[in-house]
């Protein structure tokens, strides 16, 4: 039986139903902008030190439902890319930036308008920065005298829309320009369509197009020699500084090959690994260089002690294949704070037990899980357990050591109770559909009792709220004698 509204309420639904009717037949309630128009400029600049020219260009119409006053924009952190020389404009007219209060978010500047920015008025906004000397070498940039890589993300500006309930949802334009400058010798890999080459003297400008489903424009360049010569279909592809004799590959190839069939294709414009050689990649353990690799997207970089390992060593084939899952788990999705174990490092762990059930079969699957369990019950028998849903890579090592074993665990789990092909679907739906995203266990239970039809509740909360590894998944993988003595085991 339908109840009558109290005609007291209903006098007081009426604006918010007026409110609502107009947010939705897409009158603008709220200040806002809309993207028409982006690109992307890096220029590399021979030192010392060598640096980075960045130059990004907006072209922005005002949709909101009142004029502004400024923009307000995040920029890459100076000390981690060594940011350096801002500029920035507006319609041509210099401009200088403002801090925002500490909330307000780190690196975040406000760039204050001349005058009013009236609705339905197009504005350009270009700004350039240069970086020199980063402090932290890595996944978000590399730089040194002959070769330089930019990961997906950090590195260009994030324009911020205006803070307001009703204002206009952003949007990237169809098609953005990205346009790298290099000196003639260097090769070049990036995100996109390639479109263009011109030479400019003594240097080669190479254009791309990025539509709006590129997530993250990237780049790697230096003065490479390439193996082979020319980039096989599918096959691994390797660019070094100086050349290597007949690297072994084959097993990189079949990694990328497992991943895209269990996970889906990265980008369809990069159709093989590419292992790029950086010196500028550092990893000391007791004071001593140490093999490295880190994932770019589209293959992995990796650093001199990787490669003098020799590119058909076991060794340099897990620090690459881990590498190369988190190209999967790590760059095209982002877990959040809370999740940077149990998801981020996780799932690149146990996307390497895949690749290994891909080499060996079963026998392959279960050898690498039972060296997890290992490792972890080896943690556990020298710290206290954080539990893996509250776990952080800001941890102290003891229980950090101990969840990174873990969380590998919890997918091997998921998989014993609802099968493989389920798992990894939702997994691959996972990375389909929240490209760019953060993630965090309500999100990736969602998809994966969406792709499995199982009510995933208690599962999660045994793994990731207990301490301990369930009974049930220990006599599914148990220790050999010598194992249970070298791990100290804890049950």
């Amino acid at each position: 039986m339908n109840r009558p509204i109290p005609r007291a309420l209903s006098i007081c639904l009426i604006p918010l139903v007026v409110l609502l009717c107009g947010y939705s037949c897409g009158a603008p309630l709220g200040p806002g902008y809309q993207t028409l128009r982006e690109s992307y400029d890096v220029r590399f600049v021979s030192g010392p030190p060598p640096e980075l020219e960045i130059r990004l260009v907006y072209k922005l119409r005002n949709v909101g439902a009142t004029d502004l006053k400024f923009i307000d924009a995040r920029l890459p952190d100076e000390r981690e890319f060594g940011r350096t020389d801002l500029h920035a404009e507006i319609d041509g007219r210099a401009i200088s930036p403002s801090d925002l209060p500490a909330e307000a978010g780190q690196n975040m500047l406000r760039f204050p308008l001349d005058s009013p920015w009236l609705n339905g008025q197009i504005r350009t906004f270009s700004i350039g920065y240069a970086f020199r000397s980063p402090q932290n070498s890595g996944s978000l940039i590399n730089l040194g005298p002959r070769e330089f890589h930019l990961g997906s993300r950090g590195w260009f500006v994030e324009l911020e829309p205006p803070k307001h309930l009703f204002a206009p949802t952003s949007s990237s334009p169809p098609l953005a320009g990205f346009t790298i400058q290099v000196p003639s010798d260097f090769m070049v890999l990036a995100r996109g369509i390639p479109k263009s080459q011109k030479k400019q003297g003594g240097e080669v400008e190479h254009r791309f197009v990025l539509s709006k489903d590129d997530w993250g424009p990237f780049v790697v360049a230096g003065r490479y020699v390439p193996w082979p010569a020319r980039d096989g279909a599918h096959s691994a592809v390797l660019w070094t500084l100086e050349p290597l004799p007949s690297p072994a590959l084959g097993q990189v190839t079949a990694a990328w090959n497992t991943l895209e069939a269990d996970f889906g294709p990265l980008d369809p414009h990069i159709i093989a690994p590419h292992i790029v050689e950086s010196p500028e990649l550092v990893r000391q353990i007791s004071g001593e260089p140490s093999a490295a690799a880190i994932a770019f997207p589209g293959g992995a970089i990796v650093n001199p002690a990787a490669l003098a390992l020799g590119t058909g060593n076991e060794d340099f084939f897990d620090l690459v294949s881990h590498a190369l899952a988190r190209d999967w788990f790590g760059d095209q999705i982002r877990p959040g704070t809370d999740a940077s174990i149990g998801i981020g490092e996780g799932l690149a762990a146990y996307a390497t037990i895949v690749i290994d059930e891909a080499r060996s079969g079963e026998a392959g699957r279960r050898r690498r899980v039972v060296d997890y369990v290992r490792r972890y019950n080896q943690a556990r028998a020298l710290s206290s357990e954080t539990p893996l849903g509250i776990a952080l890579l800001t941890d102290p090592i003891g229980p950090r050591q101990i969840a990174l074993a873990k969380a590998p665990l919890f997918y091997v789990a998921l998989e014993d109770i609802c099968g493989e092909t389920a798992v990894r679907k939702g997994l691959a739906q996972l990375v389909k559909r929240l490209r760019g995203q953060e993630v965090d266990y309500s999100v990736l239970r969602a998809v994966l009792e969406q792709s499995t039809h199982r009510n995933l509740a208690q599962v999660f909360r045994i793994w990731l709220n207990d301490k301990g590894l369930p009974q049930d998944f220990l006599e599914r993988y148990p220790l050999s004698p010598a194992n249970r003595e070298t791990a100290g085991v804890w049950r």
